[in-house]
């Protein structure tokens, strides 16, 4: 006897299945996994479809997750997960409303603690050119992780006058 060919749906509802299991994925996620396993479009529409209607698929909640965790694990500020959102399939709108969760003191107070974290030791922030380019070299570092520029520089430099003694702060940094 001839094994009868898969059926396509049933294909499709274990791909979606075995992704799942292994974590949270946006609806965009799922389809391309499925387009990238030759399923036909109208099963891998029906199966997402299918999915979505029982929450199983759920774009608002992947966001909300995806926001809480990489912001805690990875420090990211709202730009650079705005972007990975994006790069899910999550529209603007719920993009937006997963990113409501972050206030701007969470992300001023997860740059801190990243600029804080990566203060190299026994840098001389009493010399201009040792200060300059630590705070050249932190600024990249929150730039990489989505803050804005002007925020970057001026939780920088909060941090590296707080690490000085009271009588060496004030005009230490030619950076705004």
């Amino acid at each position: 006897m001839v094994d009868a060919e898969p059926d396509p749906y049933t294909v499709a509802q274990a791909i979606v299945y075995r992704q799942l299991t292994a974590s949270p994925k946006s609806r965009l996620q799922l389809a391309r996994k499925l387009a990238e396993r030759n399923v036909p479009e109208h099963v891998a529409e029906a199966v997402l479809d299918k999915f979505q209607e029982v929450r199983l698929i759920d774009d608002a909640e992947f966001a909300d997750m995806w926001v809480r965790s990489r912001s805690q694990s990875r420090k990211l500020a709202k730009g650079a997960l705005r972007r990975e959102l994006a790069e899910k399939g999550i529209d603007q709108e719920t993009a937006a409303s997963a990113l409501e969760q972050l206030t701007d003191a969470d992300e001023a107070s997860a740059a801190r603690g990243l600029v804080e974290r990566k203060l190299r030791p026994g840098t001389d922030l009493s010399d201009p050119t040792e200060r300059d380019k630590a705070v050249r070299r932190l600024a990249s570092m929150l730039a990489r992780k989505g803050y804005q520029p002007s925020q970057a520089f001026r939780i920088v430099n909060e941090v590296l006058d707080s690490q000085l003694d009271p009588d060496q702060q004030g005009g230490q940094s030619r950076y705004p």
